[in-house]
C-alpha cells in the first residue's frame, strides 16, 4: 500500500499550569510511533489556560480522513481525549505513476 501525504492539525487545552507542549509531544509521539510524521507545536496561555496547537505532517499509511481518525480514535489514550478540543484532517493519497502522462 502506498503512503498518503498527511496533514492534522490539533488543538489542545487544560488549566493553566505551564509547560504543556511536552506532555502533548510525548502524546503524540506514543499515538504515531512508527508513522512518518513530524510535528510542530505551539503553546500559548490565554484566559486561565494552555492552549497547544499541533500541526502534523508527513507520510502516513492512511488512504482516507476517515481511516486516519478510526486509527486515532483507536490508538490515542485517555489524557489524548481529555485535552483535545479540535481538530483537522486532510490525507492526500499517492497516485500510481507521476501523473504527466495519464496512465497509472
Amino acid at each position: 500500500m502506498m503512503n498518503s501525504e498527511t496533514y492534522i492539525d490539533f488543538c489542545f487545552a487544560r488549566k493553566e499550569e505551564g509547560n504543556f507542549s511536552p506532555e502533548v509531544d510525548s502524546m503524540l509521539r506514543e499515538l504515531f510511533s512508527g508513522k512518518r510524521l513530524n510535528w510542530y507545536l505551539e503553546e500559548k496561555q490565554k484566559d486561565g489556560a494552555d492552549i497547544v496547537v499541533a500541526e502534523i505532517k508527513g507520510m502516513s499509511p492512511f488512504q482516507t480522513e476517515d481511516e486516519a481518525i478510526a486509527f486515532i480514535e483507536k490508538n490515542a489514550g485517555e489524557s489524548f481525549w481529555h485535552y483535545l478540543q479540535g481538530y483537522k484532517i486532510f490525507i492526500y493519497p499517492n497516485k500510481r505513476g507521476c501523473g504527466s502522462c495519464g496512465t497509472h
